[in-house]
């Protein structure tokens, strides 16, 4: 039987000790270096260098070109956010229609407008509407939109609509219009009590409770300076929970001097905490069910008709109450006075009032607001303080990542500029804005720089010159976008990142959201995405792997939804 031949090394032999040696000592080596790479580094950022050679390995499968920046030198200044609200029929439509020749027209914020338990002024609208209500002997009615209180202060102050009853949520907005010089006068304080509150985990109240002894505006302020509590509040523009918070906060900080530069400074430092400013309520309520945030404003109407957070979180009221005060606007005459003065007295009778407190109105009667009301020169100039510290002691820096693919061509694209073009205007000039444009391949269209004059220029002529034509790689688009923005991060560590993605969303080319969601998520970078005859869904899920939103482009009013954005955002 023959037998395999066994090769056998020769330990003796000099050149096998060699080659042992060689490689023993290279492993020794190796080993060190591994051992010693990341010796005096943070474990964060250890993390970041993993994450950026991800990202780096991405980057540099992307066909990536730099274009020449255009400058529009017929670029307009700057409009007020208002010269955008779109037409109030097609955006506000009313809820409940006149049922007589003579009527009044009403403005009444959603949570008395809406549906289901914020439909309270609806059902006394129609109800005083086949009552037989009757003035001079003609029978009279009433006609009611649901519009958010400070869209509607924005559509009365512009003269773009006017409607004869202005019933917000709070006095705020009143005293906002009376400082614009427009006529309105209180007709009543309150037809529905209710009350802003800041809503916080179980845990997290029983927390400060053992820490602070109490719970409320004050120690939740000095919570929030401290690091020790994640709020979430509503743009104080729209919102009026959200303004109210300002105001309350400002008052907190300073009682005597709410404007002055201590409390300024401590409220840019108060910013520094505050993980964002929601879009709208909806996206502060999911933030809150994905654990991001520990606190956050609601009204009480809501938290008691929100089993959910009714069992999870303890409410605290703050700010001035949220007595749905009612305003007529402008010159009425006695007839549509009369209106008036007869709806209120209707909405203050027992069954509308017991219909008011079943929908979750006129809840903690007792609550008296600590500090003296707000005049509209004061509400006005905090909300010019929030426009510009809202980021605290950080900076912004930008990139918006327009989809220029074939898809787009046509109408989608020429709203897509329009957007841009058009919510440019609220942009703050220190905000560092770039952008990127992508199709089969991936264009920086304009490099990241201070939103000046001249930036506004190169951003116009970097809009205009926008093509659609080719494929759609809009994960391309957003690493290359995610490049930009942390090589400047890197230049100014000192500010926040945020990317807005125009799209269709039907990506077909490169990168694809699996191939890059770890590293939105791990980066924390908010995803704003605006989309375009779109698949919303994926849209959507975009924005919140960070907490962002998302806007649906398909609506007449989507000129100020944008502006609204850019305006609570940059």
């Amino acid at each position: 039987m023959n037998e395999t031949p066994t090769h056998k090394f020769n330990f003796k032999n000099p050149i096998v000790i060699l080659s042992l040696t060689a490689v023993v000592v290279f492993g020794l080596i190796f080993g060190v270096i591994l051992l010693t790479q990341n010796w005096g580094k943070t474990s964060t950022q250890i993390n970041e260098e993993a994450l950026l050679k991800r990202l780096d390995k991405l980057y540099t499968k992307i066909n990536v070109t730099v274009l020449q920046p255009r400058k529009d030198n017929s670029v307009e200044m700057p409009t007020t956010l208002t010269s955008a609200l779109p037409d109030i029929n097609s955006s506000f439509p009313l809820q409940v229609s006149a049922a007589t020749e003579e009527f009044i027209e009403i403005f009444s914020s959603p949570e008395k407008a809406g549906a289901n338990y914020e439909s309270w002024l609806i059902d006394v609208a129609n109800n005083f509407n086949k009552s037989g209500a009757q003035v001079d002997g003609k029978n009279v009615s009433v006609a009611v939109r649901n519009i958010s209180s400070g869209t509607g202060v924005d559509y009365i102050s512009s003269g773009k609509y006017t409607p004869d009853v202005f019933a917000p949520s709070a006095e705020l907005w009143g005293e906002m219009l009376s400082y614009q010089g427009k006529k309105v006068s209180l007709a009543e304080k309150s037809i529905a009590g209710n009350v802003a509150g800041i809503v916080l985990s179980k845990a997290k109240h029983a927390e400060m409770v053992q820490q602070y002894g109490a719970v409320n505006s004050k120690t939740i302020v000095d919570a929030v300076l401290k690091g020790e509590l994640a709020m979430g509040y509503t743009n104080p523009f729209v919102s009026t929970t959200g303004l109210n918070f300002l105001l309350s906060t400002l008052y907190t900080i300073d009682s005597s001097t709410p404007l002055g530069d201590e409390a300024i400074s401590q409220f840019q430092k108060f910013q520094d905490n505050i993980p964002y400013v929601a879009y709208n309520t909806m996206q502060m309520r999911e933030s809150a069910k994905n654990g991001s945030l520990n606190g956050f404003v609601l009204e009480y109407q809501t938290y008691v008709n929100a089993p959910d957070i009714k069992s999870n979180y303890i409410f605290t009221p703050f700010g001035v109450r949220h007595d749905q005060p009612v305003y007529e606007i402008g010159d009425l005459s006695p007839t549509k006075q009369e209106i008036v003065s007869q709806f209120i007295a209707y909405c203050k009778t027992p069954e509308m009032q017991r219909l008011a407190s079943e929908k979750g109105f006129n809840g903690l009667p007792e609550y008296v607001y600590e500090f003296p009301p707000a005049s509209g020169e004061i509400i006005a100039s905090a909300q010019q303080i929030w426009k510009k510290e809202k980021h605290g002691s950080s900076d912004l820096s930008v990139v918006f990542v327009a989809d220029v693919s074939g898809s787009m061509e046509g109408d989608p694209i020429l709203k897509l500029k329009e957007s841009l073009h058009s919510a440019s205007n609220v942009i703050l000039p220190e905000t560092r804005v770039g952008i990127v444009t992508f199709s089969s391949h991936v264009n920086i269209a304009l490099p990241i720089a201070p939103f000046d004059i001249n930036q506004r220029a190169y951003f116009s002529g970097a809009v205009k010159a926008m093509r659609a034509e080719g494929s759609t790689a809009m994960f391309d688009g957003i690493v290359v976008a995610m490049k930009m923005l942390l090589e400047e991060q890197e230049k100014n560590s000192n500010t926040k990142l945020m990317l807005i993605v125009l799209t269709d969303g039907e990506t077909n080319v490169g990168c694809n959201l699996s191939d890059v969601e770890g590293i939105i998520r791990d980066l924390k970078l908010p995803i704003y995405t605006i989309g375009y005859n779109a698949n919303i869904a994926v849209l959507e899920n975009l924005s919140q792997i960070n907490e962002a939103t998302s806007i649906n482009a398909e609506t007449d009013d989507v000129i100020y939804k944008i502006q609204s954005l850019f305006n609570a955002q940059m």
